[in-house]
């Protein structure tokens, strides 16, 4: 079968118009069916560092620009990182990923999570992930040894829409990270946000770069406004441009796993399994940073409905259909 490529921008752009919606959802639709393996994983997180991050991202509540009472702590320590990964495999989770709040690691930070990472793999056979900010090759290097596999960095945006959402560092500091960690041999994990601010061309901009940067997953946040912070009014993002959205992003990236990150709480389950229609093949559960999560049987009973194959946990058999 010859390999579908996904839409341009023009073509993009027209499927967002109002009237051509339903061609839109059929079309990314069929897409899922055709280009999509049909398993359904999840991943899960532990916030491993919070809050005080110097950058001044304006939808985030632990940026220590913004007052909205997020909770601060330093570095939580090998053991609660091996809790976290077994309780992520015993709930049916494929891959945990480390997740620090700041613009990078410092030496001993680096150090830290390495620790983690060797024990983490000692005790359990969960994939191992990590978003650690902005890092340099020489970092990327000792945490593959420690035996990372996956390395998380979002773009969040358009890149013509970031910098007036984040001015303390660029996309292209992003892509330099997600750049070493290619050469290097990691799986990629790259997304954003949807629902601040976008036009449509900025959403098609966002999906082709996502194109262009080839993840192994592209997660999907929807904006959930945090008090406090400069996007904290917004309001949450109408459903039907969230699952148009998706469906967007299924049809530029036809084979790269679309997953459900932040903000999924605040969709009905009704919204949710179109997503799943429309291109959504992946999630993470559990605790996210400072927002609720999803839940994981919520989401395996969505996606088995949908035809996936799931892990039930309980470290069951991977990828069996949930009756």
């Amino acid at each position: 079968m010859t390999r579908y490529d996904g839409i341009g921008r023009d073509e993009a752009l027209a499927l967002l118009k109002p009237e051509r919606r339903e061609e839109l959802r059929e079309r990314a639709h069929e897409v899922t069916e055709r280009c999509v393996e049909k398993r359904f994983d999840f991943c899960s997180i532990i916030n491993a560092r919070s809050g005080r991050c110097t950058e001044n991202c304006k939808w985030c509540a632990q940026s220590a620009h913004w007052k909205t009472g997020c909770e601060t702590y330093g570095w939580v320590g090998t053991e609660a990182c091996v809790k976290a990964a077994k309780e992520a495999e015993a709930n049916g989770a494929d891959r945990i990923g480390i997740v620090t709040s700041g613009r990078c690691l410092l030496h001993d930070d680096v150090d830290n999570v390495c620790e983690a990472l060797r024990e983490m793999r000692k005790a359990t056979k969960i994939g191992l992930c990590a978003s650690l900010g902005l890092l340099s090759e020489d970092d990327l290097v000792k945490l593959k040894a420690a035996g990372l596999q996956r390395v998380h960095c979002n773009i969040e945006a358009a890149p013509s829409l970031f910098p007036e959402l984040c001015t303390t560092h660029t996309v292209a500091d992003k892509l330099s990270t997600l750049r070493a960690a290619k050469k290097l041999g990691f799986q990629i994990c790259c997304g954003g946000i949807i629902g601040m601010g976008e036009t449509d061309e900025q959403l098609v901009e966002f999906a082709l770069a996502l194109k262009e940067i080839a993840p192994d997953s592209i997660p999907v946040n929807v904006l959930h406004p945090i008090e406090g912070t400069p996007l904290g009014n917004s309001g949450i993002l109408d459903p039907e441009r969230v699952i148009d959205s998706v469906a967007l992003l299924r049809l530029v990236n036809p084979y790269t796993p679309l997953r459900f990150a932040g903000g999924r709480r605040d969709m009905s389950d009704e919204t949710a399994a179109k997503c799943i229609y429309v291109g959504m093949s992946a999630g993470i559960a559990g605790p996210l940073l400072t927002t609720p999560g999803a839940d994981f049987d919520d989401d395996r009973s969505l996606a088995a409905k949908a035809g996936y194959a799931v892990n039930k946990g309980n470290c069951a058999a991977r990828f069996t259909p949930v009756e």
